[in-house]
């Protein structure tokens, strides 16, 4: 393989005692009069892009599987300004990241109730250079009691959660001299211990900089690679936590303390109109990268040494901007670069050999989270589907008409609660099963 270069018994219980019978009797009671919980039901927040873990995955369980005929129930529906950002969810609040007239907003809500508790607005003259909305792209960041926006003309800025009070906000690209780029700016801020991550894309070695939290100084800057589309994910990798990025070039892996450059690889495609834009998986010591344009998918080896293929598959998976799932073993990804060659296809992770592939076309290119053995996805027509984690075979649960298309932006899961969004319309569903 090539390696690339390093940079019982019988006796009494107690329960046939008179003593015993009563016992059983009180907590039979208790089951009954609904005081007692067998199982409960774990929930946690969806703070950031791609959920707890940057992964797309939650480890809520009680959560509704069995859905009605017409999907789960609507808890509210908020409208919105223009954008393509998906939510993201603490503490009880919601975070939404949208446009009004020329003003990017970020808004909080309250997440049960959809009632705003607060807006935060700046001005913005972004104008997309392909005619497509002039809102936001990427998803707000919560960390902690602040929280962290990167708007589509590139302007970073941080916010108190609680009341929205600004902390501090820097025009990031044009302190950077950054040019527009196809669709404006796309990656999402990654909070790594007391640094924001960005694939800014300045020029002069600003490709990647890591800024202060708490004051938007930047700290450090590595590689001249132009932004993507794809947000960067964090993780440990043998002794080491590293930053993973995938930029406009290809693969970048950093040190997201000190921003040197580690490992680097070059994956994308020779069109001129042409973008990554999912995120990089990573399982183990594995980093699994996939873009559309004609280049497939790669599974990449991070050793001492170096990055070592362990294959390339042009054709098996092109994630356009859906970012794929890992699960035991096993990839689940969106295929298909257009509307109507999409699919969602299981990928061996081994050997990069599919599994199985849903219905070509069926729900257009879709986004989706995964929570307790099932993908809860939406396509970007507006069908909202389930479907079983099954390596086995394609199997559809169930599927309902939610929204209005185009739907771009992932679906959040927090405490049963799913949010799904369209580019002016933002709407809760209720996935708690009954008690």
């Amino acid at each position: 393989m090539p390696a690339y270069a390093n940079k019982g018994g019988t006796g009494d219980t107690g329960l046939t005692t008179r003593a015993g019978r009563r016992a059983v009797i009180a907590l039979l009671v208790l089951a009954t009069s609904g005081r007692l919980a067998s199982a409960p039901a774990r929930a946690e927040d969806w703070p950031r892009y791609l959920g707890p873990r940057q992964d797309g995955t939650s480890a809520e369980t009680g959560l509704l599987l069995d859905w009605p005929a017409d999907g789960p129930a609507r808890l509210w529906t908020k409208p919105l300004g223009r954008s393509y950002s998906p939510p993201v969810v603490a503490g009880g609040r919601l975070v939404a990241f949208h446009r009004l007239g020329d003003e990017e907003v970020v808004e909080c809500l309250d997440a049960r109730t959809g009632e705003s508790l607060w807006a935060s607005r700046y001005p913005t003259q972004y104008v997309d250079r392909y005619d497509y909305n002039g809102g936001p792209r990427s998803a707000p960041a919560i960390d902690g009691d602040r929280v962290y926006t990167f708007g589509a003309e590139g302007v970073l800025t941080c916010l108190e959660l609680a009341t929205g009070r600004k902390v501090w906000q820097r025009p990031l690209n044009r302190d950077l001299g950054v040019p527009q780029n196809f669709f404006g700016v796309g990656v999402a801020p990654v909070v790594e211990g007391g640094l924001v991550l960005l694939n800014a894309g300045g020029p002069d070695g600003a490709g990647i900089v890591g800024i202060d939290k708490g004051s938007g100084r930047i700290v450090w800057k590595t590689s001249d690679d132009g932004a993507s589309y794809s947000t960067p994910i964090v993780r440990r990798i043998g002794e080491r936590r590293l930053a993973v990025f995938l930029t406009k070039r290809g693969l970048r892996i950093v040190d997201p303390q000190s921003g040197t450059s580690l490992y680097e690889m070059p994956f994308r495609s020779p069109l001129y109109e042409s973008v990554n834009a999912a995120s990089p998986v990573v399982a183990g010591d594995v980093v699994f990268l996939s873009t559309a344009y004609g280049v497939g998918s790669i599974a990449l080896r991070v050793t001492p040494a170096g990055i070592e293929c362990l294959w390339h598959k042009m054709r098996n998976l092109q994630n356009h901007w859906a970012t794929s799932l890992y699960f035991e073993g096993y990839l689940y990804g969106a295929h298909g670069r257009h509307e109507k060659e999409a699919e969602i296809r299981c990928l061996d992770m081994g050997t990069g050999e599919v599994r199985w592939a849903s219905p070509r076309g069926e729900i257009g290119r879709p986004t989706f989270l995964m929570a307790e053995g099932h993908l809860i996805v939406l396509g970007e027509r507006g069908d909202l589907v389930l479907v079983k984690v099954d390596p086995a075979a394609y199997r559809q649960k169930a599927r309902v008409r939610l929204l209005d298309g185009p739907c771009w932006a992932p679906p959040a899961l927090a405490n049963g609660l799913l949010y799904v969004r369209n580019e002016t319309r933002l709407v809760c569903l209720d996935l708690r099963a009954p008690k």
